[in-house]
């Protein structure tokens, strides 16, 4: 739970972080090679997060201000989790990260995901507990409910 809060008070704060073209490229570097050595094919949105749609769900499709019951595994590159909800907890959609909203948006009730994110997608520049500053983060997101 505390994380979930973190990320509404960082959501904001993240965005308005900006970086190089230099820094957004070593950053989609670090991506394509942790893909590439897990064999993972992923597509890139054009806000540079890589994502898979495992499952697109057969429920209601998500929309920006739902209300959205969902499950996660946050981890970072080197496969450190920092977080994990095994049990559904309820957000509405436009309240969480650049990544999660991108991604969530494309799935309807029952949908997973795979998702890779840049720092400018997540939280930036801004360390949290568990997460150093401009880190890239995997997650793995289910929709369980769209209410």
């Amino acid at each position: 739970m505390k994380y979930l809060l973190l990320i509404l008070t960082v959501a904001f704060l993240a965005s308005c972080s900006t970086y190089s073209d230099d820094e957004k490229g070593s950053f989609d570097e670090k991506i394509q090679s942790y893909l590439s050595e897990k064999g993972i094919d992923a597509e890139k949105s054009s806000s540079g997060v890589y994502y898979k749609i495992i499952e697109q769900g057969e429920g209601k499709k998500v929309k920006f201000k739902d209300v959205i019951s969902f499950k996660y595994r946050g981890e970072l590159l080197n496969g450190v989790v920092f977080d994990e909800k095994k049990e559904p907890i309820d957000y509405q959609l436009n309240q969480l990260i650049a990544c999660w909203k991108e991604v969530i948006l494309q799935l309807n009730e029952g949908g997973k995901a795979f998702l890779i994110s840049p720092p400018q997608q997540a939280y930036g520049n801004h360390e949290l507990e568990d997460i150093p500053q401009n880190s890239i983060l995997v997650f793995n997101l289910e929709v369980v409910e769209v209410k």
